[in-house]
């Protein structure tokens, strides 16, 4: 009889993981110790319909605290995304000039504010970045990494956007502001690096 080892195989492995992730998402898995937002009801404006939104939504809800709503009318918190983006970097290259080593990085800027303009939460940009290998003879496998690299830097800009979030004074909730500064969490491109096509579009 033939055995197979998963171990050997990196394609069956990261296609097994995926697989996973996917059925625990599909199930309503969420993030351990859901935060408890200072404000009834948030509308996730442009959000609303990607793969984080659905998680952010999926998170919030599961607090049993804070509705996220259809209509930003009804909201007593908006959130305005300003920008989310995607980037494949090349960190080295191998004897041949091929790429062998790349870093990902995920961007995600948003704000926050009630209906009538006040100001909850300053523009804030949260920037996560993860490092892959390449190998030609393993590029299924490591099609499978990138991507599973991607969705995890998903579920830590939902937990960062949480975390932020639950840090409103709720009294800042009535305010003209919060008084915060801009939050800006950034980490310095690597250098040389050369920028590339990513393989996966932004969600």
């Amino acid at each position: 009889m033939t055995q197979v080892s998963i171990s050997r195989h990196p394609f069956v492995r990261w296609s097994l993981i995926i697989a996973l992730t996917a059925v625990l998402a599909a199930c309503g898995f969420h993030l351990r110790g859901s935060a408890n937002l200072p404000f009834k009801k948030i509308y996730l404006g442009s959000a609303t319909g990607t793969a984080l939104g659905i998680e952010l939504k999926r998170n919030i809800q599961a607090s049993g605290t804070t509705e996220v709503v259809a209509n930003e009318k009804d909201a007593d918190a908006i959130m305005d995304v300003l920008s989310q983006t995607q980037e494949k970097v090349i960190l080295t290259l191998n004897s041949q000039g091929r790429a062998r080593e790349y870093m990902l990085y995920s961007r995600f800027s948003f704000r926050l504010r009630d209906a009538s303009q006040k100001e909850l939460m300053p523009t804030t940009l949260i920037t996560l970045k993860r490092d892959i290998s390449y190998n030609e003879s393993q590029e299924l496998s490591k099609v499978a990494e990138e991507a599973l690299l991607y969705r995890d830097m998903q579920t830590d800009l939902v937990r960062q956007i949480l975390r932020r979030m639950s840090a409103i004074k709720p009294s800042s909730t009535s305010d003209t502001t919060t008084g915060l500064a801009p939050a800006i969490e950034s980490y310095p491109s690597p250098a040389p690096a050369q920028s590339v096509p990513s393989t996966k579009p932004a969600q």
